[in-house]
């Protein structure tokens, strides 16, 4: 009977399947992602051996491998690292282009936070400019209830 079976060509029919499923972030980036929804408020992770503070949170500490677990509040301004300007269209970008991508390393943080930039001058856009989270009105629980990140008032 295998070998019945292995002689023969598959069927392919085209169409859809639909699966409902349930996905979990786990702990650490729900309470990250309940803190922007909630409250505005950015939740990242302090390492208690060597403390580093990682944004979004992780349960593993990238310099020293510790287990993560202390949930601290940061501020929503930093500075920008580094960044980006789109000027290609694809489905999977939140906005029309052009627009710019940056790397904040929030106040607090010992890591960089990638994000949208709004507000913003694409031709004047420094590295080490301050800038600070503007949060959408209506939040639904992801990264995107932070709308973009705006130059502080310092920098125009």
């Amino acid at each position: 009977m295998g070998q019945e079976i292995a002689n023969k060509e598959p069927i392919i029919t085209p169409g859809w399947i639909i699966m409902p499923y349930k996905y979990s972030v786990g702990t650490l980036a729900s309470k990250f992602f309940i803190g922007l929804r909630d409250n505005k408020k950015i939740i990242g992770v302090k390492c208690s051996k060597c403390n580093l503070v990682i944004v979004p949170p992780r349960s593993i500490c990238s310099r020293c491998f510790s287990k993560l677990d202390e949930c601290v509040e940061l501020d929503s301004r930093g500075t920008l690292l580094t960044y980006t300007v789109v000027h290609y269209t694809s489905p999977v970008q939140p906005l029309e282009p052009p627009f710019a991508y940056g790397v904040i390393q929030l106040d607090g943080a010992d890591t960089g936070f990638t994000h949208i930039l709004g507000e913003v001058d694409l031709e004047n856009i420094k590295i080490g400019m301050r800038v600070e989270a503007v949060f959408n009105e209506k939040r639904q629980g992801n990264i995107l209830d932070i709308k973009y990140f705006k130059p502080l008032a310092s920098n125009l």
